[in-house]
Protein backbone atom coordinates (compact mmCIF):
# COMPACT_ATOMS: atom_id res chain seq x y z
CA UNK A 1 0.00 0.00 0.00
CA UNK A 2 1.40 3.38 -1.02
CA UNK A 3 0.06 6.24 1.06
CA UNK A 4 0.10 9.92 0.19
CA UNK A 5 -1.01 12.66 2.55
CA UNK A 6 -3.22 15.75 2.54
CA UNK A 7 -2.86 18.45 5.21
CA UNK A 8 -6.19 20.10 6.02
CA UNK A 9 -7.27 22.60 8.70
CA UNK A 10 -9.50 20.73 11.17
CA UNK A 11 -12.46 23.13 10.78
CA UNK A 12 -12.39 22.70 7.00
CA UNK A 13 -12.11 18.93 7.32
CA UNK A 14 -15.00 18.70 9.79
CA UNK A 15 -17.20 20.90 7.57
CA UNK A 16 -16.92 18.41 4.69
CA UNK A 17 -19.32 15.58 4.06
CA UNK A 18 -18.75 13.00 1.38
CA UNK A 19 -16.10 13.80 -1.20
CA UNK A 20 -13.44 16.35 -0.29
CA UNK A 21 -13.24 19.08 -2.93
CA UNK A 22 -10.06 20.70 -1.64
CA UNK A 23 -9.06 23.99 -0.09
CA UNK A 24 -9.45 27.36 -1.79
CA UNK A 25 -5.78 27.05 -2.81
CA UNK A 26 -6.41 23.59 -4.31
CA UNK A 27 -9.45 24.81 -6.24
CA UNK A 28 -7.54 27.84 -7.57
CA UNK A 29 -4.73 25.56 -8.80
CA UNK A 30 -7.17 23.06 -10.31
CA UNK A 31 -5.97 20.06 -8.29
CA UNK A 32 -5.60 18.79 -4.72
CA UNK A 33 -2.06 19.07 -3.34
CA UNK A 34 -0.62 15.99 -1.62
CA UNK A 35 2.76 15.07 -0.15
CA UNK A 36 4.62 11.84 0.39
CA UNK A 37 5.68 10.91 3.92
CA UNK A 38 9.19 12.25 3.32
CA UNK A 39 7.84 15.55 1.95
CA UNK A 40 5.51 16.28 4.88
CA UNK A 41 7.95 18.02 7.27
CA UNK A 42 9.07 20.56 4.67
CA UNK A 43 5.51 21.10 3.39
CA UNK A 44 4.40 21.87 6.94
CA UNK A 45 7.34 24.22 7.50
CA UNK A 46 6.84 26.13 4.24
CA UNK A 47 3.06 26.38 4.01
CA UNK A 48 1.57 25.82 7.46
CA UNK A 49 4.09 27.42 9.86
CA UNK A 50 1.60 29.79 11.50
CA UNK A 51 -1.32 27.38 11.59
CA UNK A 52 -2.59 25.12 14.33
CA UNK A 53 -5.34 22.54 14.57
CA UNK A 54 -4.40 20.70 11.39
CA UNK A 55 -5.44 17.24 10.27
CA UNK A 56 -3.41 14.77 8.26
CA UNK A 57 -5.41 12.62 5.86
CA UNK A 58 -3.86 9.40 4.55
CA UNK A 59 -4.92 8.29 1.10
CA UNK A 60 -4.18 5.10 -0.83
CA UNK A 61 -2.49 6.42 -3.98
CA UNK A 62 -3.49 3.38 -6.04
CA UNK A 63 -7.17 4.00 -5.35
CA UNK A 64 -7.05 7.38 -7.11
CA UNK A 65 -6.49 6.00 -10.61
CA UNK A 66 -5.58 8.18 -13.57
CA UNK A 67 -6.69 11.38 -11.80
CA UNK A 68 -3.48 11.23 -9.71
CA UNK A 69 -0.52 12.84 -11.47
CA UNK A 70 3.06 13.13 -10.21
CA UNK A 71 4.27 16.58 -11.18
CA UNK A 72 7.52 18.45 -10.67
CA UNK A 73 7.75 21.32 -8.23
CA UNK A 74 10.64 23.41 -9.49
CA UNK A 75 10.87 25.32 -6.20
CA UNK A 76 11.48 22.09 -4.29
CA UNK A 77 13.04 20.06 -7.10
CA UNK A 78 10.77 17.09 -6.35
CA UNK A 79 7.77 15.34 -7.85
CA UNK A 80 4.54 15.78 -5.90
CA UNK A 81 1.23 13.91 -6.11
CA UNK A 82 -1.60 16.06 -7.47
CA UNK A 83 -5.19 14.85 -7.68
CA UNK A 84 -7.28 16.21 -10.55
CA UNK A 85 -10.60 15.07 -9.06
CA UNK A 86 -12.45 15.25 -5.76
CA UNK A 87 -11.05 12.99 -3.05
CA UNK A 88 -13.47 10.11 -2.56
CA UNK A 89 -14.18 8.64 0.86
CA UNK A 90 -13.22 5.20 -0.48
CA UNK A 91 -9.59 6.26 -1.05
CA UNK A 92 -9.17 7.74 2.44
CA UNK A 93 -7.55 5.44 4.99
CA UNK A 94 -7.55 7.67 8.07
CA UNK A 95 -7.49 11.26 9.34
CA UNK A 96 -5.45 12.16 12.44
CA UNK A 97 -4.51 15.42 14.15
CA UNK A 98 -1.09 17.00 13.65
CA UNK A 99 0.13 18.21 17.04
CA UNK A 100 2.98 20.42 18.21
CA UNK A 101 5.69 19.60 20.72
CA UNK A 102 6.74 21.80 23.66
CA UNK A 103 8.96 23.84 21.31
CA UNK A 104 6.19 24.49 18.80
CA UNK A 105 7.46 22.05 16.16
CA UNK A 106 4.95 19.92 14.28
CA UNK A 107 4.61 16.32 15.41
CA UNK A 108 3.17 13.98 12.80
CA UNK A 109 0.95 11.08 13.83
CA UNK A 110 2.02 7.51 13.13
CA UNK A 111 1.87 7.30 9.33
CA UNK A 112 1.00 3.61 9.15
Amino acid sequence: MSLIFKIVPRAEWEAQSGEYLGSAHDRADGFLHFSTASQLPETLRLYYAGQDDLMLVAVEAGALGAALKWERSESRNEDFPHLYAPLSCDAMKWARPITRDAYGSFELPDLM
